[in-house]
């Protein structure tokens, strides 16, 4: 089985209406002004997995500053996962600053649903990772929930990409210290996170995290792989392709060529996720 822990999904009305969702949120601005940046709808989104074989995706929306746009795309992550059950895994999105409306909102998506919280940017929403008050309360959901959280994560050196935030190793390190029960999947490798594990005190806050594959390929060579491999083992690694900034198939063919071992490579695809996600995804 084949899971691709890292799509996104949009609202048809999103997708059309580029230009004047642009101007109501700036991070929506950075990303996707440019109307060469790619959204999707979930019917969409199935065709691709169709056409690269992926069996189940995890599917996120945006990390809208308004939380009536973050309810209005949750509205919609819940009607793709009624409309796909088997194939699509809905995470929700909230803004924490709204206080207790943000948890009413959390509540209201995992009863209609969803399976976590995610794609967070804390830098695009106005928060901090490691404020109580904010992301204490996704964290607080989350756990209660027995779901798990999707952190982006970029690394704090080399080329400038839209997207690209001030959310770096540091901060996600230190929220990882301030809630370690939280279930936590690192997106884009943790920002290189995973290589601070060869320090033995990061190896043990980050013990129980995973990272994501997303992006590599505008990012790392492909021996990031074996890399990843040899630091944190394959059993914390999961196949994202942060859909559809990039096509499936090139992944899914880079992880092909990386030189893993049959079990990581199995284990990456989907056996992770699946321990993960848990066993009534597994059918």
């Amino acid at each position: 089985m084949i899971i691709d822990a890292h799509t996104h999904i949009f609202p048809t009305e999103v997708i059309e209406g580029r230009e004047m969702y642009a101007k109501r949120d700036s991070s929506f601005e950075f990303i996707y002004s440019n109307p060469k940046a790619r959204m999707v709808t979930y019917q969409e989104l199935i065709e691709e997995m169709d056409s690269a074989g992926v069996d189940k995706a995890i599917v996120c929306g945006f990390p809208w500053r308004s939380l009536d746009m973050c309810r209005n795309h949750n509205t919609y992550m819940i009607e793709a996962v009624a409309a796909y059950p088997d194939r699509l895994i809905g995470l929700a999105m909230t803004n924490p600053v709204a206080g207790k409306a943000s948890d009413i909102e959390l509540e209201r998506c995992f009863e209609g649903g969803l399976s976590g919280v995610g794609e967070i940017s804390a830098d695009a929403q106005g928060f901090r990772l490691d404020d109580a008050v904010t992301t204490g309360r996704i964290a607080a959901a989350v756990e209660e929930a027995g779901l798990f959280m999707l952190l982006h994560v970029n690394e704090d050196v080399g080329h400038f990409y839209p997207g690209k935030t001030a959310t770096t190793p540091a901060p996600v390190y230190r929220f990882l210290e301030k809630y370690p029960d939280t279930v936590v999947i690192l997106a884009h490798w943790g920002g290189g996170l995973f290589f601070y594990e060869l320090m033995p005190e990061v190896a043990k806050v980050t013990s129980s995290v995973y990272y994501d594959t997303a992006a590599s390929p505008f990012l790392y060579r492909p021996a990031i792989y074996k890399a990843a491999v040899d630091i944190v083992g394959p059993g914390r690694i999961l196949f994202g392709t942060d859909y559809p900034l990039l096509k499936m198939r090139r992944h899914l063919d880079e992880i092909e060529a990386a030189g893993l071992t049959d079990d990581a490579r199995t284990a990456i695809l989907g056996k992770n996720a699946l321990a993960l996600l848990g066993h009534q995804f597994a059918g």
